[in-house]
């Protein structure tokens, strides 16, 4: 009988956390069943109370905004029609080597069947001088390496097997030489747009394959790290048998993902409270004192899984948490620029604009989404009026306004014309500035799940792997990861996690 496996990848890892046979070793003091607020209620804060509240621990989540999902939540919107629709932060891809992201979305749709495959994953690069968009699509390539990447090359209009004699052939082979986590100390100081410039791939190919990559952190790839780039291509292309192809939840987030999560926390008897501010952290006489809009929380321990400025501003007015060298490495934490979601309910005609694409070349645009296609809220809408719900996405903006948004418009109908003539029956526009930035600055002093204090963990997408994850499944992951560091102070046991190769073919 074969063992079973996340996915698809034979070389994917697993991680089994060792017996713990009542073992305290490791004990931050804590009563044999904690009490533990977990502040944040986006991925990392779900992942690390279920991990917790499935083990017997009781948990207090925390959230401030009204809905779960943090920065892949959704919420209502009032519709000129009287009817109502969603919002969001934008479109996310639930790519297939999310191991960890879709263990814990496990455990409330344990067959997955609220998430749906997306044919493909088409980037297109503007014409120049008048010529015809470059199309970059993977629905046919395979999923395996290295036979991804001959078929990559044998179907790209953007990278042709001629254009091979352009490429430096020593740094690409660095690619498939990978060693995690190595190789994000190796590429310490080297942006993400240095080290595409070393690769000298041809100008499409290098703006299709690896620059939209690197934006997908909402960051300029002169300001990103060439070590983040690396693994993000190992993880989804060379280094991974999952595929770039991802899913997408059959409805807005919190009716497919966060909602019933949160059910499934209260079952497991955890208390989740939104709608509630973390104002400060201290010790106190027998554990730390939460600090809330709502008043003060005892707590055994504490989960920080806040974005990057929350998490700032806890640990600032927290005087006497940690130390002072890691304040301070927090305190220097930056984050991404500012990005901008438009989404449009159209009316009146069905405009053809496929269900995601990526963009390059098309000033502030990076990519356009169809929502109707996939989630059933929007497809209702779209059934009753004839029409659909659209959106843009621009990342790392410089001074996002409406400007930007009608720009972001204007050159989504470059892409499909008919968008310029559909009329719209109701529009959202969203700037935000709160993802993390992963610079250049060197990868070990990035903040870890551990703490100097053993009562308080992190937990984020801002927090270091060792492993080739990143975004939402770096989020899950640590969420997990700081469960499991607090479980060994109890005695208790953490849970299994995956990850993709820590190889590459060559390593």
């Amino acid at each position: 009988m074969r063992p079973w496996r996340p996915g698809r990848d034979r070389r994917a890892v697993r991680y089994v956390p060792p017996p713990t046979n009542g073992d305290r070793s490791h004990s931050a003091s804590l009563p044999e069943t904690p009490t533990v607020a977990v502040v944040g209620g986006g991925i990392a804060g779900l992942a690390a109370a279920t991990g917790l509240a499935e083990r017997g621990v009781r948990v207090v989540l925390l959230e401030a905004a009204d809905t779960l999902g943090g920065r892949v939540r959704s919420w209502r919107v009032p519709l000129p029609d009287g009817g109502t629709g969603t919002m969001s932060r934008g479109f996310h891809a639930f790519f297939r080597q999310y191991y960890n992201l879709r263990a814990l979305l496990r455990r409330a749709d344990p067959a997955l069947e609220r998430l749906v495959p997306v044919a493909d994953y088409p980037l297109q690069l503007a014409p120049s001088d008048g010529g015809q968009p470059v199309v970059d699509s993977f629905a046919k390539v395979p999923r395996t390496p290295p036979w991804n990447l001959v078929g990559f090359v044998a179907r790209s209009p953007s990278f042709s097997v001629g254009d091979l004699a352009t490429v430096d052939v020593r740094e690409a082979l660095g690619l498939l030489r990978v060693r995690f986590p190595r190789t994000y100390s190796e590429l310490d100081g080297v942006s993400a747009a240095e080290f595409l410039g070393r690769l000298r791939f041809p100008g499409t190919a290098r703006h299709l394959a690896l620059e939209v990559f690197a934006r997908s952190f909402f960051a300029d790839p002169r300001e990103f790290s060439a070590g983040e780039l690396v693994a993000m291509f190992h993880t989804y292309f060379v280094g991974s048998a999952e595929g770039l192809l991802f899913d997408v939840p059959d409805d807005d987030y919190d009716t497919a993902l966060w909602a019933p999560l949160g059910r499934h926390l209260f079952g497991l008897g955890a208390e989740v409270r939104t709608g509630v501010r973390v104002l400060g952290l201290e010790p106190g006489d027998r554990g730390l004192v939460v600090a809330t809009s709502d008043g003060e929380l005892a707590a055994d321990a504490v989960v920080l899984a806040l974005d990057t400025r929350s998490l700032q501003h806890v640990i600032g007015v927290s005087g006497r948490l940690g130390n002072a060298p890691w304040r301070e490495r927090i305190a220097a934490l930056r984050a991404a620029p500012p990005f901008g979601v438009g989404r449009r309910w159209l009316s009146g005609r069905h405009p053809e604009v496929a269900a995601f694409l990526g963009t390059s070349g098309y000033g502030p645009l990076d990519n356009v989404s169809r929502l109707d296609a996939f989630e059933a809220g929007a497809a209702g809408w779209a059934r009753r009026t004839g029409g659909a719900v659209v959106e843009v996405h621009g990342y790392a903006l410089r001074e996002p306004s409406s400007a930007t948004r009608d720009e972001l418009w204007r050159q989504a109908a470059r892409v499909y014309p008919n968008l310029a003539g559909a009329p719209v029956a109701a529009e959202e526009w969203l700037v935000a500035d709160d993802c993390p930035l992963v610079d250049l600055s060197p990868w070990h002093l990035r903040p870890t799940v551990a703490t100097p204090d053993p009562r308080v963990v992190l937990a984020g997408d801002l927090v270091r792997s060792e492993w080739p994850i990143a975004l939402m499944e770096r989020a899950a992951t640590t969420g997990w990861q700081a469960a499991n560091t607090l479980l060994a102070h109890v005695g208790r046991r953490g849970h299994e996690l995956w990850s993709p190769p820590l190889r590459g073919l060559l390593g």
